[in-house]
């Protein structure tokens, strides 16, 4: 996400890191710069004016710090109206207490409004909530059953409405089924169309008037860019949208839907997409996203993602097979599946403060290294996995053919592991504390390269 703003905005700071002070003249000089990466990121002319304005009224006023270097306090007020304009906060959905909340998605045709619906699901279910789902979809052929199997997947209640029968009605016999069924929350999946047309407008103000709406959400695509928020306003003014959810976001380099939509239309992004799987939507957090923009990282949402995909007796575990030096290539291949489980690496480490900044735009992370260094774990006996060094030159054969890799592969990933264990070895000894920390740090930053292949 970001990555072509990322790098621009990156480039106009390292100018200012030389400056003695933020003055008139290189303000000047780092705005414009800072124009063009967010015009070139799709971000609306009339929204990236506005922030300039801001950003230049702050930089140029007597609240910047002289504590701080003029490229971190230029940063910082980036950074800070930044989240201003996204929206300050996380807007969940709107809860209500004690009754059922109804949750309408609308948008045009292909924005991913099905599958969105079925990741909200999840993300409710896995919180304890009670949901039922419904297809107002009678046009799209196969819509109404993609959403059955959807649920049917989820282990999710969903309304059996059909073709032949009106979309309003399919709204109001749902609504009756979850207030039956004791459901927190009925999400209601609504047809699209190819482009904006009144009996599209027709059919959501009538199910809007007949159902008592807790949230409507538009769902688009953020690569479209300009194009999704000029739709989202069209929307908004027909039918008072409470926020959105934007798809594809994984795709997106610009981040100009993100960046704009709720300027534009004063409501909130409530999650985004960042993946094909289920589990790919995540709550939308405008000071996260910021930090991530400027290539300082997103620790809490790497804790999040730990926290949801990492065993925790695994993790107990690992941390005693390290103190006392018992740390196995059979623990190695274990460690990486569940790294696997959290994403892609470029996205896991683009949420490390400092490293995104480091990843050049449109690189590619070898996702294939894990996948050789798991294949090449799996063909080695559980004796070898143990005690790496009884594994000689015909082992090495056999493992490499076993894996479909190379000798130079097995060698690579038995001399990475090998300085890891050193390395390892030498923090457990140095004991607890600040001083085996700075130690750690002064290994790290002096050549630890434990990038696989």
């Amino acid at each position: 996400m970001f990555e072509n703003l990322t790098e621009k905005l990156n480039q106009t700071f390292k100018k200012l890191t030389n400056k003695g002070v933020l003055s008139e003249s290189n303000i000047a000089v780092s705005l414009k710069e800072v124009k063009f990466a967010l015009l070139e990121a799709d971000v609306n002319y009339r929204v990236t004016n506005a922030f300039l304005k801001s950003v230049k009224k702050r930089a140029l006023g007597a609240e910047v710090m002289k504590s701080l270097s003029p490229g971190q306090q230029f940063i910082k007020i980036v950074n800070d109206e930044l989240i201003a304009m996204m929206g300050a906060e996380n807007f969940g959905l709107t809860q209500v207490n004690n009754q059922l909340s109804v949750v309408m998605l609308v948008g045009l045709q292909g924005s991913g409004k099905t599958t969105t619906i079925a990741k909200l699901a999840n993300r409710l279910k896995k919180d304890g909530k009670k949901v039922l789902l419904a297809s107002t979809d009678v046009y799209r052929p196969a819509a109404i059953d993609q959403l059955k199997v959807l649920a049917k997947d989820l282990d999710v209640p969903c309304y059996d409405s059909h073709p032949n029968m009106k979309p309003l009605n399919i709204a109001a016999d749902a609504f009756g089924e979850a207030e039956v069924k004791l459901a927190d929350y009925l999400l209601i999946d609504t047809a699209g169309r190819l482009q904006i047309d009144e009996a599209l407008m027709k059919e959501l103000d009538d199910i809007k008037a007949k159902l008592p709406l807790s949230d409507i959400l538009f769902v688009a695509d953020a690569m479209t860019g300009q194009d999704a928020v000029n739709v989202a306003k069209t929307f908004h003014d027909r039918l008072a949208l409470t926020g959105f959810i934007l798809t594809k976001m994984d795709g997106d380099a610009r981040g100009g839907a993100a960046l704009s939509i709720r300027a534009i239309t004063g409501q909130p992004v409530k999650f985004i997409g960042v993946g094909e799987k289920i589990k790919d939507l995540e709550p939308f957090f405008p000071d996260r996203i910021a930090s991530r923009i400027l290539g300082m990282g997103d620790m809490i949402g790497l804790i999040e993602k730990a926290q949801e995909h990492i065993d925790q007796k695994k993790a107990e575990s690992l941390e005693e097979k390290l103190r006392k030096n018992t740390f196995t290539l059979s623990d190695f291949q274990d460690q990486l599946q569940q790294i696997r489980k959290m994403g892609s690496l470029k996205d896991i480490l683009g949420m490390i403060p400092g490293m995104g900044s480091k990843i050049p735009t449109g690189a590619d992370v070898d996702e294939k290294s894990l996948v050789k260094i798991d294949a090449i774990i799996s063909s080695m006996t559980e004796k070898e996995r143990v005690k790496p060094n009884i594994i000689n030159g015909s082992r090495k054969l056999r493992i490499s053919k076993g894996s479909g890799t190379t000798v130079n592969d097995v060698n690579r990933l038995l001399k990475q592991f090998a300085q890891m264990n050193k390395m390892m070895k030498k923090f457990s000894a140095m004991g607890k504390g600040k001083k085996s920390m700075r130690a750690l740090q002064n290994m790290m930053g002096s050549g630890g390269n434990m990038s696989p292949f």
